[in-house]
């Protein structure tokens, strides 16, 4: 069995919030959690040194962005989980990190750029309740709003002419959609078909400003890389088939894209040449890379990737040789021979006979004897790949059996997968994760007697589904910051995660029935297996009073509870000692009821 805290520990370089290369292709930028706190890094591309911690104080950071001259650094920081980012800028030469959006009583989106003269920082900010386009003097000032249309706002680019911002919003239904600001005071526009908001993400402005590259689901269910020329307000498709593209990153001769082509669980990296229309792929090994970026140089590209095997770290490909080379090393060097468990892509038959995605873990001696966990991803728009989960490793080298649906609602599959979930949360999805259990079953891989179910956020919310509509399948129940409740978690969190719901659910009013039969919580007296409940006190999404409602109801049934709140921590633990002792305290409450 591997040494879980130990795994626990490992540290890692932060994939989802991004890096950055500097200007001049020396350094690269990243948040990782070595010290046991999220900090900002720099490591010199072409020596052998250790990346040098370049931030210090509370809270965690993340998201670094060069300056356009290299000589400054800015980052976002998270002080208390809450999710409530601060502006941070620093110089490279005499680092004193300067807040510059102190006293804040309003949350700020992670994701900043700067204007390409380094004079503004471009940020989203729900100061009227809903994410907005800011832009500010990269040195502190009064903000100036651009763009508050009623669609939350997750993610800003400025164009490298300086005439435009392209701002990524949430749309209707699950899509987001991307609006152009001129900067000259004309009217705002967004990538659009016959004059039509299309499902656009991750806009990447190309090297002269006049066109972005972005992926889309809207040509055939699968995501796809298109350029839209602001000059015609049309799009060329650059890929298509049933794989998805996402993440493209232009060279700066703008004579290359690089972007993900993921197909199921695993992806490979791509890099396109526009002008014969001609594609290499590439990957470490299987497993999942993270947003390729090229070198200014054009010669290489640097991406993150991580495997079961492999914690996040970063690599980089030299283009002329097809070569890789691994610039971190996160894990430890007596771990490198600890035999890790792969996991197989499997499809089972859901409910209703339709083919369900998963991940299986699973050891060589697995039988009919053997304990099994269902582990349930949040989101839900998001899915299990071939990445380095410490819990799901864990567990599998205890002998248990692990498998992971990727029921609809998850994104990876298509449109129509994705979309699945639509008005049918906590009925179809929990369906799919139950019928996981059958799986197990059917192919002797788990006791009938011996098997939990446990998921973080919206994973813990179908944990719970799963407790109530399922009793009598489970010997015990984790769920991590879940909801339970569609009616106080609704009320309870941020306008512009409310916006999610009312496109996905409808609105409490007119849908009381259904918000009602899909809240676990009115159908705790359904529960017969022993519930443990984790959360943090400060969480925006599922905020704690969700669990410690359900922890008094469920132990005024007579249910065994285990039951903890973790302070000054959101929905994602951002202090180590916090995520070593949760997850510990998760395996614990598993093996009392599998072992």
């Amino acid at each position: 069995m591997i040494d879980f805290e130990r795994l626990l520990r490992v540290p890692f370089v932060d994939v989802g919030l991004g890096f950055d290369i500097s200007p001049d292709g020396k350094h690269l930028a990243f948040a990782s959690n070595a010290t046991g706190q999220w900090e900002i890094y720099e490591l010199d591309i072409f020596a052998s040194n250790p990346p040098r911690l370049a931030s210090a104080g509370t809270g965690g950071k993340f998201a670094p962005k060069y300056s356009p001259d290299g000589t400054r650094l800015a980052y976002m920081v998270d002080f208390d989980g809450g999710e409530n980012f601060h502006i941070f800028v620093q110089d490279r030469a005499n680092p004193k990190p300067r807040d510059l959006t102190p006293n804040i009583d309003f949350a700020i989106q992670p994701n900043i750029c700067w204007s390409p003269d380094g004079e503004q920082i471009a940020f989203l900010a729900d100061k009227t309740g809903c994410f907005g386009a800011y832009i500010m003097p990269s040195n502190g000032g009064e903000a100036r709003l651009l763009l508050e249309n009623g669609f939350p706002a997750w993610d800003v680019t400025w164009s490298p002419n300086g005439g435009h911002l392209a701002v990524m919003s949430e749309g209707s239904g699950q899509e987001y959609f991307t609006f152009i600001i001129p900067l000259d005071g004309s009217k705002v526009f967004s990538i659009s078909i016959d004059g039509n908001s299309i499902n656009a993400h991750n806009p990447a402005w190309s090297p002269d400003g006049t066109k972005l590259a972005f992926h889309s689901d809207i040509s055939n269910g699968f995501h796809q890389i298109g350029l839209f020329y602001l000059s015609t307000r049309t799009i060329t498709w650059l890929t298509d088939g049933i794989a998805n593209c996402r993440a493209p990153h232009w060279s700066k001769d703008g004579t290359c894209l690089t972007y993900i082509r993921a197909q199921g669980a695993s992806d490979k990296i791509i890099v396109h040449t526009l002008g014969d229309d001609t594609s290499q792929e590439f990957r470490v090994e299987t497993g999942v890379h993270y947003k390729p970026h090229f070198t200014p140089d054009g010669k290489s590209v640097i991406f993150a990737f991580n495997n079961p095997r492999h914690p996040p770290d970063f690599w980089m490909l030299d283009l002329a040789s097809a070569t890789l080379r691994q610039l971190t090393h996160s894990l430890p060097t007596e771990m490198a021979d600890v035999p890790f468990i792969m996991p197989q892509e499997i499809t089972f038959p859901g409910m209703d006979g339709t083919p369900v995605p998963a991940l299986l873990f699973k050891s060589e001696g697995a039988d009919e004897n053997t304990p099994a966990v269902v582990v349930i991803h949040g989101g839900p728009n998001w899915h299990f790949q071939v990445e380095w989960y410490p819990f799901m490793i864990h567990l599998a080298s205890r002998g248990w059996t692990v498998i992971a649906p990727n029921y609809r609602g998850s994104t990876g599959y298509g449109h129509d997968w994705q979309y699945a979930i639509r008005f049918n949360i906590g009925g179809i999805d929990t369906d799919d994760v139950t019928a996981g259990v059958k799986y197990l079953l059917d192919n002797k891989l788990a006791d009938p007697k011996r098997i939990a179910v446990t998921g973080r956020s919206h994973g813990g919310y179908l944990t719970m589904s799963c407790l109530t509509r399922y009793p009598d399948l489970w010997c015990a129940g984790s769920a991590v910051v879940p909801f339970l409740n569609w009616f106080t978690g609704h009320e309870n969190s941020r306008e512009d995660l409310q916006h999610w719901d009312f496109e996905n659910f409808g609105n409490p009013e007119d849908n009381y029935d259904l918000w009602y039969e899909r809240s676990p919580f009115f159908f705790l007296d359904q529960v017969k297996a022993p519930v443990q409940l984790i959360c943090g006190e400060n969480d925006p999404r599922c905020p704690a009073s969700e669990s410690i409602e359900a922890r008094d109801k469920l132990l005024s049934y007579g249910c065994k509870v285990d039951f903890a709140l973790y302070e000054g921590e959101g929905h994602g633990f951002l202090k180590i000692e916090n995520v070593v002792d949760s997850e510990l305290r998760r395996a614990d409450f598993l093996a009392k009821a599998l072992e």
